[in-house]
């Protein structure tokens, strides 16, 4: 990564996983930083301030002729209750910007990653991808993992004509946003599928309740895409119930499914409150399994969860238990760079996201905005960690997915499924 011009000494332990913060960070969170930037814009002359951002941010049109670095905005859920997903997006995506660099970076140039903290709140989103492409002049952004967040951003992007490649948001109706959007997973109607085949062929379930985070863009679509494709194999939705993300007392909807007697229960939701719904089920004695997607995968779920979790089922983008041999050189890569961790579903994925874009930026010989986004849609067949990525005529990459099972605090590959 590219040095910034020095921090002060009071602020040197200050980072984003890693990312030592710019000056225009330290602006942003220190309130002396924003009085002082409050002066400038009332006081000065627009040429004047304009200069003195420059001299903060170091902001140039990347892809200009007078650019020596290739500024690309990535803007992720590093801080809130969902965190533990944008940091492991983050840690996917930085390693692989510092792999592409270390070989020489692209066009002759090195990549500038430049990360933004969504802190999982509603509005934020929007506002620090205008800051990338309004102020820092990225000509790209990779981001986000949940869908609600993608969704605020997109139309951003679209607008400012700024390609934008999400790394695991899975709702269908990020890439309807437009033209420049565009994602390197599978989609909910397929992983809704998968789990409604899964628990219907695999787990003979006949009858089960779902119960849906209504404040998740994600988990709406993803309850709908499975109840069709439960009721289309035979299935019976016995009960529907709903919940607030960031709720904690779930007693009450729990108690009203028990007494539906479902034979399992699909929870299209977040780790966060998937692992307290998992262990006031069991105090409950609502003792059968519980069903979810790539939203349930973290270390998180099993420190919240506990022994509670076990025996439920997700499904998800990647298992390093899929051996390939791209697959076995970033889990080596990735504990070299993480202090020994192995990378999950969303790593993975955020590593996906920055390599694609790389070999688009090489494929247009350029960082102009419609030639990368040009480029970025005749992706084919590129050999990624999660599996070839084809990018079809809306966008969306034609990917497989995995179905693990909660098992003794590790996530147990059981199988892959092809679209």
């Amino acid at each position: 990564m590219l040095v910034k011009p020095s921090v002060p000494s009071h602020y040197q332990g200050l980072k984003l996983r890693g990312e030592p913060l710019g000056w225009h960070r330290i602006l942003d969170l220190n309130p002396v930083g924003i009085f002082f930037m409050n002066i400038l814009r009332a006081l000065l002359f627009p040429a004047a301030l304009l200069a003195t951002t420059n001299f903060f941010t170091g902001c140039n049109k990347s892809g200009s002729s007078g650019s020596d670095t290739i500024k690309i905005g990535e803007f992720a859920s590093l801080t809130g209750k969902d965190a533990t997903f944008g940091i492991s997006s983050h840690e996917g995506t930085l390693m692989a910007i510092e792999e592409i660099n270390a070989a020489g970076g692209v066009l002759g140039k090195q990549l500038e990653l430049l990360t933004e903290d969504t802190q999982c709140k509603a509005g934020e989103s929007a506002t620090v991808v205008n800051k990338l492409i309004s102020r820092d002049n990225v000509i790209a952004i990779l981001g986000e993992v949940a869908s609600s967040r993608s969704l605020e951003a997109a139309p951003i992007c679209q607008q400012n004509k700024v390609p934008m490649i999400s790394p695991s948001s899975t709702n269908p109706d990020v890439t309807k946003t437009g033209d420049y959007i565009f994602r390197v997973c599978f989609i909910d109607p397929f992983q809704g599928t998968v789990m409604a085949n899964f628990a219907t062929k695999t787990l003979k379930m006949k009858r089960v309740a779902v119960f849906t985070d209504v404040k998740s863009d994600y988990s709406k679509g993803l309850a709908k895409f499975f109840k069709e494709r439960f009721i289309a194999n035979g299935g019976e939705i016995v009960t529907e119930l709903d919940y607030n993300g960031g709720d904690k007392d779930f007693k009450a909807q729990l108690t009203a499914i028990k007494a539906a007697n479902p034979e399992g229960v699909f929870v299209p939701g977040y780790y966060t409150e998937c692992a307290l719904i998992s262990v006031q089920a069991k105090e409950l004695g609502l003792n059968v399994p519980l069903l979810g997607g790539d939203g349930w995968e973290s270390s998180k779920l099993f420190e919240i969860g506990g022994d509670a979790v076990n025996g439920n089922y997700l499904s998800t983008h990647y298992s390093p238990a899929v051996a390939t041999d791209v697959s076995k050189q970033f889990v080596a890569n990735f504990a070299k760079r993480w202090q020994g961790q192995t990378p999950d579903a969303l790593a993975a994925c955020g590593y996906d996201s920055a390599l694609v874009l790389a070999d688009a930026i090489r494929r247009a010989g350029s960082t102009d905005g419609q030639k990368l986004r040009d480029a970025i849609a005749a992706t084919k067949d590129f050999q990624a960690v999660t599996g070839k990525i084809t990018i079809n005529e809306n966008r969306d990459a034609t990917k497989s997915a995995v179905i693990l099972q909660v098992k003794d605090g590790k996530y147990e590959y059981l199988e892959t499924v092809e679209p």
